[in-house]
């Protein structure tokens, strides 16, 4: 490895809904991806940006969490249920970007609101076990957790489990699925999160902090 791949900070981002909205606060952060991330059919993973000391990885949302935490990538952009999900203790999340917004909710089949929400054991189906569990638990009901990446929708529909847990916009998924959001558990939005050690120990870190700050505080005061 050269010292100049050695020495640069890596930033992680996610690929999917956050994306689109996390470019131009970058952007005005002071960090633009090469041309070629931009091309749809470019399958590389990792960037180049207008810092020479700084690369870009693009992965799934729960992975940036992971490189981060573990210092393999000093620095991502990722969502707040990602952040609650995993609770790393070397992760720090110091500045909330106002994008991305969405929650986390529990859905059911229409008609079925009451006998579901009484129930003392249910069979949820979710990508987030450990806030599901550590919702049900608050309510005093154990969850078994059904853990899939995705098609939320179908599980009620073909036994797999009485309920869902999974990220909410404007609920048109779920309606045209015949579900019903009956609890929300967590409002969301995308969050830049840093590696505490490389914090404390590489100034560009906390530049990067302070550069991401002032675009949020400009953008609310705008």
């Amino acid at each position: 490895m050269t010292d100049t791949v050695a020495s640069q900070l890596t930033f992680a981002i996610p690929k999917g809904r956050i994306l689109d909205e996390a470019l131009p606060v970058m952007a005005r952060a002071g960090v633009v991806p090469e041309d070629a991330f931009h091309d749809k059919g470019n399958r590389a993973l990792s960037f180049a940006t207008s810092r020479p000391d700084m690369r870009l990885i693009r992965v799934r949302a729960f992975d940036v969490a992971t490189f981060v935490a573990h210092g393999a990538a000093q620095v991502g952009i990722v969502g707040s249920d990602v952040i609650e999900e995993f609770d790393y203790a070397d992760l720090y999340a110091p500045v909330d970007l106002d994008i991305g917004h969405c929650r986390l909710s529990v859905a059911v089949p229409v008609g079925s609101e009451g006998p579901a929400r009484s129930a003392s054991h249910l069979r949820v189906a979710t990508k987030y076990p450990n806030l599901t569990r550590r919702h049900f638990e608050a309510k005093g009901v154990q969850a078994e957790c059904v853990k899939l990446n995705g098609a939320m929708e179908l599980a009620p529909s073909l036994g797999l489990a009485r309920q869902i847990v999974d990220l909410v916009s404007t609920g048109r998924t779920l309606k045209d699925n015949g579900l019903v959001e009956t609890d929300r558990i967590l409002d969301i939005s995308a969050r830049l999160i840093v590696n505490r050690a490389a914090l404390k120990t590489d100034p560009r870190v906390a530049e990067l902090v302070a550069a991401f700050r002032r675009v949020t505080e400009e953008g609310a005061s705008a």
